[in-house]
């Protein structure tokens, strides 16, 4: 077996992930409801809609061709929407080798994408002038340990962005400030702005879940029932009130300078 082989064998989530990227390279219907549930098509398998990613955009330093790094890329549509807004050079690493390859293909210039791990990884000190976290520090074997080293690949005056939630892969806390996130970022003395969101991703939620159902023909069209039946499971929330979803789940931002 090769390091490559060893190294996916135990992943989380891996194989789902390599059928979810296959997936998404040639759906027509998936597209067709990223953009109509997200307001863009980035080939979303969570809750990162066009305005927390316009939200990014407040952050990245006024720099000429700023060095943007998104950690767990995917397929890179988020990295090559940011480099179109700002002129960036894009990096990204994800564990899909799937994901790296139709990143490669769609966005071949002033980037670079890499399969690689959180933890193995590695940049030069001082490289980025952002860094994006869309829903992967969850995957941090030791995340005090890698929010220094994000800090490190951070230029001064560069930025960290990160969403992050709760309720799922990570359990519900109290507030923003008990996270696992804020713990590892107090740990390690890092101070941070911390936005709460969770209103706004219950919203998302439902136009997730009515998005889902209005392009359940075109699902069915393409063979890809599965797929439908996937997005409906993990917007079971929605038919839940705002109150009982803000109980079990919740959504933050959180934006480290350097």
């Amino acid at each position: 077996m090769t390091e490559n082989a060893a190294m996916e064998k135990e992943l989380l989530f891996y194989e789902a992930y390599e059928q979810f990227y296959d997936m998404a390279a040639h759906s027509e219907a998936f597209s067709a409801f990223c953009a109509d549930a997200f307001g863009e098509d980035f080939s979303q398998d969570g809750f990162s809609d066009i305005a927390q990613v316009n939200r990014i955009l407040d952050y990245i330093p006024e720099r000429e061709e700023p060095h943007i790094l998104d950690i767990g890329c995917g397929n890179g549509k988020m990295l090559g929407y940011l480099q179109k807004q700002t002129g960036a050079w894009i990096y990204g690493f994800d564990y899909s080798r799937n994901a790296i390859r139709t990143a490669r293909q769609r966005f071949p210039e002033k980037s670079d994408f890499i399969q690689g791990v959180i933890g193995q990884v590695q940049y030069p000190p001082d490289k980025f002038d952002m860094i994006t976290s869309m829903d992967t520090l969850y995957f941090a074997p030791d995340m005090p340990d890698f929010l220094g080293q994000i800090l490190n690949w951070l230029k001064k005056g560069g930025v960290f962005f990160a969403a992050y939630q709760e309720g799922e892969v990570m359990p519900r806390t109290e507030n923003a400030h008990t996270t696992v996130c804020a713990k590892a970022l107090a740990q390690r003395g890092i101070p941070y702005e911390v936005f709460d969101i969770t209103g706004q991703t219950y919203d998302m939620f439902v136009k997730k879940r009515q998005a889902a159902r209005r392009h359940e023909a075109d699902f069915e069209k393409e063979n890809r029932r599965e797929w439908f039946d996937m997005l409906m499971g993990q917007t079971e929330y929605a038919d839940q009130s705002r109150e009982s979803f803000s109980e079990k789940m919740a959504r933050y931002i959180y934006i480290v300078r350097k």
